[in-house]
């Protein structure tokens, strides 16, 4: 895992068997801090995926770290305290902690909290991907906030639902999908027959984006699986 840990905690006892954990799972980057000032000068040095923070720091209370390390990063901040009361759970969480775990605690439940924030973080790295506004190919574009279609340089009139079948190909580039699936997704109700709709936009899709829409090489029919946009994305607009 090229995943960059950072444990701080000032049991070194603590802080090795959590990395021996880790490593046992794969983690390959695994930094140790025993104090605060040690953990703000490894942030400020390097990019960290997560954090581990003890609450009861020689030279820092906890809270004070978290609350600098929240002004110079957005990676999860799990909490590892002795301290129990709600109220310090509550202001761990309020201060920019994802994760709060008392002491003593199950290694291997702070190892599976630790990959499930990475999870997490990496959904939601997913999700910030595909949340584009612009689909662009080779010769045409889809502005998906603004609902404009440009083929070669010249904007097209396109209506809602030949937009939409359109965005969903350009959305999953190069993957087959069946008639019925296509009128399911963007007619949102059972085909039943229907099939025929999505056929019909589709040939007009062709009339739109394709050099030749006798001869489609963008939206291909496979012969009995279904469409597909073959196309080759460039980078992605935001």
């Amino acid at each position: 895992m090229n995943d960059k840990l950072l444990l701080v905690d000032d049991e070194q006892g603590l802080l090795d068997m959590l990395k021996y954990l880790l490593t046992k799972e794969g983690f390959q980057h695994i930094q140790l801090a025993t104090n605060a000032k040690e953990a703000l000068r490894y942030v400020n040095e390097w990019p960290y995926d997560l954090i581990v923070l003890d609450i009861m720091l020689p030279d820092m209370d906890g809270f004070e770290l978290c609350r600098r390390l929240r002004e110079m990063t957005k990676v999860p901040i799990l909490f590892l305290s002795a301290k129990t009361m709600d109220i310090d759970k509550i202001m761990g969480l309020t201060i920019g902690a994802d994760d709060y775990i008392t002491k003593p605690f199950n290694p291997l439940e702070v190892v599976a909290r630790i990959k499930a924030q990475l999870r997490r973080q990496e959904l939601a790295k997913e999700g910030t991907v595909h949340a584009i506004d612009v689909y662009a190919f080779d010769t045409f574009q889809l502005y998906k906030q603004e609902g404009r279609l440009v083929v070669q340089g010249q904007e097209i009139s396109c209506p809602a639902k030949e937009f939409e079948l359109l965005k969903f190909l350009c959305e999953h580039p190069n993957q087959i999908f069946s008639t019925q699936h296509l009128y399911e997704q963007i007619w949102g109700q059972n085909s039943y027959g229907d099939e025929n709709t999505v056929m019909v936009h589709v040939r007009r899709l062709r009339q739109k984006i394709e050099a030749d829409p006798n001869n489609p090489t963008l939206i291909v029919n496979m012969r009995g699986l279904g469409y597909k946009l073959a196309a080759k994305k460039k980078e992605s607009m935001k």
